[in-house]
């Protein structure tokens, strides 16, 4: 059943077994799974069944960055509206399609280790132990079958770059239809018997008996101010990597500091997956073009895929690297090659009137590529523009393209080292419901743009050795900070770690110190799950809490851990 909140009398108290916060994939995941059990389920969404832009504006707050991180990063990168981020999710397999996907794909082994070169890593059981959630969770999502390797997805016309070493491999993502989760699943929970969904419903804080070992409840208020409350056994905050942290600090009437903040890591350990541009692979030869479908955005028996190139497991560990991937789309001649790059540098010399540096290096890569500034040019002038990209597939089933293609552009998407540092903290500044705003402080790390660095030389290594062609790193990722782009993955704010000095949530998801108090969603990454887009793995330990959540209604006790539920 769906209520509007705003139909509620003020000061109302419902009652329930188990509320949810949060109706995106986490939320909506577990309310899934909880339909049809012989216990009530509520399940509260801030926004509507629509945009609205005065609920979106609560997501409002400041970025602290010396480094560029996206500054409207706070309130264009989540989504208040039942489906959460899904509603955002944008890329289209076929361009006469309407239905938008997302990619999806599992983390690596070694994302869940212990890895001695990055601090703070490591997880509290392997991915071995999730493999039987991710299996649900690709039925969840609506994908093919559990395997991302390139050899189960290689057609005739679809191969993979064929490098002499193993230190490059190929994979792929698989994605699945936004509409599941935006959608279909809410018509599921507008039937099930046991679930009521609460639209407009905004969290104002979690409750907690006098000595804030168990919650008792939520306070909970409508854009108009209207109030109410829920009672519940058992809660779950599933708001996301901002929203998690934020109510836990805003929770403060017992624990001054914040609900599971006794050792200040509530908000720490943000991580996101910066997405940049790579460099230019050339290949040394035309054909490329026409056999490497395997890296376009296309269909393999029903499924959509994409390739990417990663780095084995192998050379991350003797290298001591973080995880990333690389995706490849093809440019026509002149498209950010070296000449016009340089052309470009020169140009914005004049204008500022002043010599570049390494002015000669520029000058010869002009002349030795006047072709390229040629193109460029005339591209320009007739605004002729190629639209392909990692959100848009098609160019391997476009041959009149590809003659025109000369290169392709390496995109990168990478993880980040878990750093105290990066955090999520509240403002003195408040929104329409009197809730103190977040403020995000985040930098590199030197391990970061270290990774960045070597992937880009192992990369033109393997490219030159193999014969393949040339790869061209980015110049300003060579003299210092990428230009970059958040993908919306907000990591790590309540982080999963077995001791309470070292994470928020145990390997339960349960809030250290707080019976009956569950988060759910990607702020329990211990580490940023490598380069991988977390929803996959999301909707996989949402599966496993419920399985908990259903154990522990299933004992039918009065007390969790020795406090009152």
């Amino acid at each position: 059943m769906l209520i509007d909140s705003r139909t509620l009398p003020a000061d109302q108290v419902v009652e329930t077994d188990v509320c949810i916060v949060g109706a995106g994939p986490a939320g909506v995941t577990l309310a899934r799974e909880l339909a049809g059990q012989d216990f009530q389920v509520c399940l509260l969404e801030s926004g509507g069944l629509d945009f609205d832009p005065d609920t979106q504006a609560l997501c409002e707050g400041k970025t602290v960055s010396p480094q560029r991180y996206p500054a409207d990063e706070l309130h264009v990168g989540r989504c208040r509206q039942f489906g959460g981020s899904a509603n955002y999710w944008c890329i289209q397999i076929d361009r006469d399609e309407n239905q938008a996907h997302v990619r999806h794909v599992t983390l690596d082994d070694i994302d869940f280790e212990q890895r001695d070169w990055i601090p703070y890593s490591g997880w509290p059981f392997r991915k071995a132990d999730l493999a039987p959630y991710y299996q649900k969770a690709n039925a969840i999502c609506k994908i093919g079958p559990d395997t991302y390797e390139a050899a189960a997805w290689e057609t005739e016309q679809a191969k993979r770059l064929l490098f002499q070493g193993d230190r490059i491999q190929s994979s792929v993502f698989q994605f699945g239809p936004r509409a599941v989760f935006t959608h279909e699943y809410r018509e599921e929970l507008n039937h099930a018997s046991n679930v009521t969904t609460y639209l407009n419903a905004n969290v104002l804080e979690v409750e907690t008996n006098d000595t804030a070992t168990a919650a008792t409840g939520l306070r909970v208020a409508t854009l108009d101010g209207k109030e109410f409350r829920v009672k519940a056994r058992i809660v779950v905050l599933a708001t996301g990597g901002f929203e998690n942290a934020r109510l836990l600090l805003l929770s403060d009437k017992v624990q001054k500091n914040g609900l599971g903040n006794q050792n200040d890591l509530v908000g720490r350990f943000f991580m996101d997956h910066p997405g940049f541009r790579f460099g230019v692979f050339i290949p040394a030869d035309r054909k490329l073009f026409n056999t490497t479908a395997l890296y376009d955005l296309h269909r393999v028996k029903s499924t959509p895929i994409m390739g990417k190139l990663t780095l084995s497991e192998e050379v991350l560990r003797q290298e001591k690297l973080l995880n990333i991937c690389l995706m490849l789309v093809p440019r026509p001649s002149g498209y950010e090659s070296r000449a016009v790059n340089s052309w470009r540098n020169l140009l914005s010399a004049v204008k500022r009137k002043q010599l570049p540096k390494e002015i000669w290096k520029h000058v010869k890569n002009v002349v030795s590529e006047l072709d390229d500034i040629v193109n460029y040019a005339y591209r320009r002038a007739k605004k002729l523009e190629f639209i392909y990209s990692p959100r848009m597939g098609g160019w391997s089933r476009r041959p009149a393209d590809i003659r025109n293609l000369k290169a392709f552009e390496v995109i990168a998407q990478a993880e980040q080292a878990p750093n105290p540092e990066n955090r999520v903290t509240l403002t003195d500044e408040c929104d329409r419901l009197g809730r103190r705003k977040v403020c995000l402080t985040w930098r590199w790390s030197d391990i970061d743009l270290e990774t960045i660095k070597r992937v880009q030389q192992i990369l033109a290594q393997e490219f030159a050795q193999s014969g393949l062609g040339e790869f061209q790193p980015r110049d300003e990722i060579e003299g210092g900070l990428p230009r970059f782009g958040s993908t919306h993955h907000h990591i790590g704010t309540t982080r999963m770690h077995p001791d309470p000095k070292q994470g928020v949530v145990d390997e339960n998801c349960q809030v250290h110190g707080v019976a009956n108090l569950f988060i759910a969603g990607s702020s329990v990454f211990p580490t940023g799950g490598g380069y991988a887009n977390p929803t996959l793995t999301i909707v996989a330990l949402a599966v496993r809490l419920a399985d908990h959540v259903k154990t522990t209604m299933a004992a039918n006790v009065s007390t969790v851990n020795g406090s009152p539920v």
